[in-house]
């Protein structure tokens, strides 16, 4: 089994939702639907300052589900380059 760890930026939540559902893959996932930090993308703090927040997906799957997984991640990185969507495996 492989943990993946995924930061993502609210606003592509649902085109990751959306890759992982057409991929048949992540059917089960732990959400954390708020997360504040700062990464190389800039701050995310949901306040007045820095409105962006992220979310964070926790999926332990096998090797082969894991790579289709990578695969979604890399193509809506791809369509949002700027969204600060890491994975961590």
């Amino acid at each position: 089994m492989i943990r993946l760890e995924i930061y993502a930026n609210r606003s592509v939540e649902e085109d990751l939702f959306d890759g992982f559902k057409k991929a048949g893959v992540a059917q089960y996932y732990t959400k954390i639907p708020v997360v504040h930090g700062v990464g190389s993308s800039g701050p995310r703090m949901g306040d007045a300052i820095w409105p962006e927040e992220n979310f964070a997906l926790i999926i332990w799957c096998e090797e082969q589900e894991a790579q289709q997984v990578v695969k979604v991640i890399e193509d809506v990185k791809k369509k949002f380059p700027h969204e600060g969507i890491k994975l961590f495996k």
